[in-house]
């Protein structure tokens, strides 16, 4: 797999589209900040380590819906392994004037586009959320 995150996001979309509960994702420390910024900001429910059916590590997703719609209305990976996108602190959009959030990966951990700006830190923009 080239890209391990791009396919989280891709289960996350997929799992919403089809109105599921959890979704089950192999696990990884940088998918596992990922969702730790993702709840954080309230897109998802929580998630936990668990194995999957070959008793590799594997992530439980719990998503998140209001009214039966999906909270995470959009995800898009923005640094792809073909083409990193990297940023200052200045130049880290803002999605959809300040509603989404972009998670950046930074010295100082992965965090969202706003803790970013606080710490005064810029970095690798891993995705955007609306």
């Amino acid at each position: 797999m080239n890209d391990p995150l791009g396919d989280m996001l891709t289960r996350i979309r997929n799992a919403q589209m089809r109105g599921k509960s959890t979704v089950i994702t192999p696990a990884s420390k940088l998918r596992a900040w990922v969702l730790d910024v993702l709840a954080d900001e309230g897109y998802i429910r929580g998630y936990e380590a668990t194995k999957d059916k070959l008793g590799h590590p594997a992530i439980e997703i719990s998503l998140k819906y209001y009214e039966g719609t999906p909270v995470i209305k959009e995800i898009q990976r923005v640094s792809k392994p073909g083409r990193r996108v990297y940023m200052g602190v200045r130049d880290i959009p803002s999605v959809r004037q300040g509603l989404g959030v972009s998670i950046v990966s930074t010295p100082q951990g992965v965090m969202s586009d706003q803790a970013a700006r606080s710490a005064n830190v810029g970095g690798e923009v891993l995705c955007t959320v609306f």
